[in-house]
């Protein structure tokens, strides 16, 4: 044998999917170090060298570390260690701008959701779709109502009032995130008791957060749980059906499948949620959840050929397979600000946030269960209603591998979230009035 071929025996470079992990990791230390020299572009360019090199690293870490691997994985750390850099302040003002600009300026998240919508919609059956939407109410409703009443119960245990307990604990966990409910909450707390809005959002922002990142631990148990008993778990499928479907998490398709156009299916996501957005003047409901309306409404009535809805869930493979951990390192940079938990962090208020999510989880897991529905995955669906909005949606279905269940997490979110505002709005007015 040839030195040369002994030596390529030898020394046989770790691999990351095949490619050599050298490479990744030299080319996102060369784009941090440039993040030093403020010469990262502010830009959609630089906000994707930041976040997709990070997400490359640190989601297969994840998934291989003792402990962490179960209650989260990949996307536990992918959210939570960015958050903790740049509490410490290890990213500069420059690499934080660019992934702004990516995320925020260029809304990258809700391409990322809009993606995950329409081609989990359009690649399941009819029957599973219809059936899902229908039974997802019941274990929604009741675990709001079970959240809310654990949550105040917990709260008032460690000498919490009444009105701080569902106000200020509950309602912000259970509101649909930070710019759909945390925010309104402030102004309607505002108008109510007085004051300005942004005091009452540094009161409401810790718990909201806290709940968030329970959820996403408690959906990597869930996962877990699945695993070992394979009988109260559907994959990604909400509802029991006879035949096998589509909606199961199997492994995703080939992206390179023949006669796929991946720009009619990029076209076809970004123009339903144009669509959307131009509809929400008129309705007045979240261009999110005009989104899977119109998308429900074009598989039900079969409006794309099977090759157009095809081409469809090519990006929706792409985006599944490769870009979700970055896109959980974008929302732990800018969406999970560490520094607004510190100051309020206790035994009575973390037990609290806990209880809210674990009501909220076991409730669905159990009314799901009884009306027919695979337990883990109405869980899944209904603590959906205990995360960041669609943030906590991308991380919670991370954690639990189903980001086929999408637009179901984003009806829970959305739905359950207006709902809490305006119910929360109402009644604090009364209660003060």
């Amino acid at each position: 044998m040839s030195l040369q071929a002994k030596t390529a025996r030898s020394f046989t470079l770790p691999t990351l999917d095949g490619i050599p992990l050298v490479v990744p990791i030299i080319l996102t230390a060369g784009v941090l170090a440039a993040g030093v020299f403020d010469s990262i572009p502010k830009n959609m360019i630089g906000g994707l060298a930041v976040i997709v090199g990070l997400g490359m690293l640190l989601g297969p870490l994840g998934n291989r570390l003792p402990v962490i691997s179960k209650i989260g994985g990949g996307a536990l750390i992918c959210l939570m260690v960015p958050s903790v850099l740049v509490y410490f302040g290890v990213f500069n003002a420059n690499t934080l701008a660019a992934v702004n600009a990516l995320m925020k300026e260029a809304n990258f998240l809700y391409f990322v959701i809009s993606t995950l919508v329409v081609g989990s919609i359009l690649g399941m059956s009819r029957k599973v779709m219809v059936g899902g939407l229908i039974r997802i109410f019941p274990p929604l409703v009741v675990g709001t109502a079970a959240a809310v009443a654990v949550g105040i119960g917990v709260a008032m245990a460690f000498g919490y009032g009444f009105h701080r307990a569902l106000f200020y604990i509950v309602v912000p966990i259970i509101g649909g995130g930070i710019g759909e409910g945390v925010i309104p909450l402030s102004s309607a707390y505002a108008s109510a008791l007085g004051g300005e809005s942004g005091s009452y959002v540094a009161e409401l922002i810790p718990a909201a957060i806290i709940g968030n990142i329970v959820a996403v631990i408690l959906a990597g148990l869930l996962r877990r749980l699945g695993d070992r008993r394979p009988q109260l778990d559907g994959g990604g499928q909400l509802v029991k059906v006879a035949a096998p479907d589509t909606t199961s998490a199997t492994p995703l398709p080939d992206i390179t499948t023949p006669g796929r156009n991946h720009a009619l299916g990029i076209l076809i996501i970004c123009g339903l949620f144009v669509l959307a957005t131009l509809l929400e003047r008129v309705v007045h409901l979240p261009a999110p959840v005009l989104v899977i309306i119109m998308s429900v409404v074009c598989k039900l009535f079969g409006v794309f050929p099977a090759d157009v809805e095809d081409s469809v869930r090519g990006i929706y493979t792409v985006i599944a397979r490769y870009f979700i951990y970055p896109t959980m390192i974008g929302l732990g940079m800018l969406y999970l600000p560490l520094k607004n938990i510190m100051g309020v962090i206790s035994v009575g208020y973390v037990a609290a946030c806990i209880a809210v999510v674990i009501a909220m989880a076991a409730t669905g897991f159990w009314v799901g269960r009884a009306i027919g529905m695979y337990p883990v995955d109405a869980a899944l669906v209904t603590v959906c209603h205990s995360g960041l909005g669609g943030t906590g949606d991308v991380a919670i279905l991370s954690a639990s591998n189903r980001m086929n269940l999408m637009p179901f997490a984003q009806i829970s979110t959305r739905i359950g979230g207006v709902t809490t505002v305006i119910s929360a709005a109402a009644l604090i007015r009364v209660l003060e009035g």
